[in-house]
């Protein structure tokens, strides 16, 4: 079987990739490379001594599109590519809007050009803004607080009428929560370009003293201890419910969360870090980032039941895995 990885060099989508080619799929990649690196491709094969073919394509250009559909014959499609920032998405609405959905729109009408029926897409629980009540089910209502997460939740509008147009399709789409670590071999791991946008990577950079340090976005929020409380889960968990989600044949349109059920802190999580890498993360708080929320973790129970998604790894997984990755590629 053989699986179109879009945006397959990211954080995310590269350690997809391993497992994919670990249970036996052939794999192709479309990456653009905007926020991320043709190096992976290596640790890739080093990690699976498999190859991927791979395409440095931007999915806006449907001409591209097109080409790699009509030389691959694919199966199945993991949707990850796209820009995913918060805070530079409340900056840059157009820039979001415009990639986010023409890049969807453009692998859609492709796939059911070249009658390609299943796809699992990347979505994300920021599709249900400031939650009433926690933990948060798939059936909560859906509402966003920034530019990133509406075109998450119009992607899954556009794929949910796609769907009742055609039912023909197998569409699945995965709300991950806050993914953080790296794989195991150190080779594979979150390093952004530029200065990073998400809490982990920047933790790691203020410990190694690349940054100075940490801004913490407030600490005035009705939680354990002011700041901000996620639901960190391990990437190589995540990773593997995709694998899952391929697994499951049943069609229709099916709706998962993936996180691990449990909510951290900000400082709950930069203190964990220090434990267990023995190092000094230096922060400040600062005023509240637009857009942000108090509280967001997960229920896990519908993707434990019909997946059955059950995350291997903890909080001290993460934050050694995280810096390990980072150590191994200074």
């Amino acid at each position: 079987m053989k699986i179109l990885v879009t945006g397959g060099c990211g954080f995310i989508g590269s350690h997809t990739v391993v497992d994919l080619l670990n249970e036996g799929y052939e794999v192709v990649i479309v990456d653009n490379l905007y926020n991320s690196k043709i190096d992976v491709l290596d640790k890739i094969k080093k990690i699976t001594n498999k190859d991927v073919t791979f395409y440095q394509y931007d999915l806006c250009d449907y001409e591209k599109l097109q080409e790699v559909f009509s030389k691959e014959k694919v199966d199945a499609v993991i949707h990850f590519a796209g820009l995913k920032a918060v805070g530079e998405s409340v900056n840059k609405p157009l820039m979001y809007y415009e990639n986010n959905l023409f890049s969807t729109i453009n692998l859609l009408k492709a796939m059911k050009s070249y009658n390609v029926k299943k796809i699992v897409f990347s979505s994300s629980a920021t599709v249900y803004g400031s939650p009433k009540s926690l933990p948060i089910k798939e059936d909560f209502p859906l509402s966003t607080t920034n530019p990133y997460g509406t075109t998450k939740l119009m992607i899954e509008q556009i794929l949910t009428d796609l769907y009742k147009a055609d039912n023909s399709f197998d569409i699945t789409i995965l709300r991950y929560f806050n993914p953080i670590g790296a794989h195991k071999s150190g080779l594979l791991g979150e390093d952004p370009n530029g200065i990073p946008n998400n809490l982990m990577p920047y933790i790691v950079k203020v410990a190694t003293r690349e940054l100075p340090i940490l801004n913490v976005f407030g600490n005035d929020y009705e939680t354990v201890d002011g700041t901000g409380v996620r639901d960190y889960i391990h990437v190589c968990d995540l990773s593997y419910g995709h694998v899952l989600a391929l697994k499951n044949s049943k069609s229709g349109l099916k709706i998962y969360n993936l996180g691990t059920g449990h909510g951290t802190s900000v400082l709950e999580l930069v203190k964990t870090f220090e434990k267990v890498n023995n190092v000094k993360v230096n922060y400040k708080i600062v005023e509240r980032r637009e857009g942000d929320i108090a509280s967001c973790y997960a229920s896990n129970d519908k993707a434990k039941e019909e997946l059955g998604f059950s995350p291997k790894y903890n909080l001290e997984d993460m934050c050694r895995d995280s810096y390990n990755f980072v150590k191994t590629n200074q």
